[in-house]
């Protein structure tokens, strides 16, 4: 399960890396055990409309070498758990190959402390998944990269009031370039982006499903849109935004898994923001949960989707 909406940084030193455990599906329905190491550096250089990983980021540019000890620092403090994991994810709250933020320098040395990972998760702007990746992906040797990008949604207009700087074109163009050498895609989905209502959220989350698979997508993403950055607090009160109810999460969720495309895992992060009876807070995530491991639901109510 990806965690894009990020784990709060509080009281973090300016050059540590937050890391978590956690195990999913790989393509033939095993779950691999990984690591996610939430790596401290600059703001994203876009200003996305939804986005808060900018609460979680540093003024300044982090200098030649940080990223590497902060990487080493954590591997070293997952201990047992880095020694299990197979797969980890690098996510920089931007783009890993945005140079202001992660120094190509330091491509290499962190390409050598990933020796003995199958797969290497980075996440990345589409404006910027070109030829810059390439001698990364070198580096890795055996260890299989893979590049996490976030679609946000296949609405064309909502796309372009995101701010987020790039179309479905460009979008695409990115996706083609990484399949055309055998990297691999996920693709960051949001449930209830600004200016759609519930029921079109969840016709346009299914659409971006779509085509996130369309474009080659290994693994879909689905976050649900939160309130959290002042913009979308702002939007909320003109009555152009809510966060998704879970149900309609849910119904976005099943459509994935009925695709049988690529693997579809939903963000549970937040989840009792979304449930109306906080006592049934326990059964709806071990229900989520388990179905992200199992990318099937084995039982409970259908959508009909």
């Amino acid at each position: 399960m990806d965690h894009r909406a990020g784990i709060p940084r509080t009281q973090r030193s300016s050059r540590r890396a937050d890391w978590i455990a956690e195990a999913e599906p790989d393509g033939d329905g095993h779950l691999q055990p990984g690591l996610t190491l939430f790596l401290t550096n600059r703001e994203c250089p876009w200003r996305c409309l939804m986005c808060d990983l900018w609460r979680h980021t540093l003024t300044e540019r982090v200098s030649p070498g940080d990223v590497p000890f902060q990487i080493e620092t954590a591997l070293s403090e997952a201990g047992a758990a880095r020694s299990s994991a197979r797969w980890i994810k690098l996510y920089n709250a931007g783009s890993f190959f945005d140079a202001g933020a992660i120094p190509s320098v330091d491509h290499p040395a962190i390409a050598a402390q990933l020796t003995g990972f199958d797969r290497v998760v980075v996440e990345n702007h589409p404006a910027l998944t070109d030829r810059r990746v390439l001698p990364f992906r070198d580096a890795l040797g055996l260890v299989k990269l893979e590049i996490a990008m976030g679609l946000e949604t296949a609405h064309p207009t909502v796309l372009e009031q995101l701010n987020k700087g790039i179309d479905l074109t460009g979008f695409r163009r990115a996706a083609d370039f990484l399949r055309d050498r055998q990297i691999a895609l996920r693709v960051f989905v949001l449930i209830r982006p600004p200016f759609l209502s519930e029921p079109e959220a969840l016709h346009w989350a299914c659409r971006s499903i779509d085509f996130a698979f369309d474009c080659g997508a290994a693994v879909v993403s689905l976050i649900p849109t939160r309130l959290g950055n002042g913009a979308l607090e702002a939007l909320a009160a003109q009555g152009q935004f809510s966060p998704p109810q879970l149900e309609t999460a849910e119904a976005v969720f099943r459509y994935g898994l009925k695709q049988r495309r690529g693997r579809v895992l939903l963000d549970l992060w937040d989840l009792e923001k979304s449930v109306s009876d906080p006592a049934s807070i326990p059964e709806q995530r071990a229900l989520l949960e388990e179905a992200n491991q199992k990318q099937c639901f084995s039982g409970g109510r259908e959508t009909g989707l």
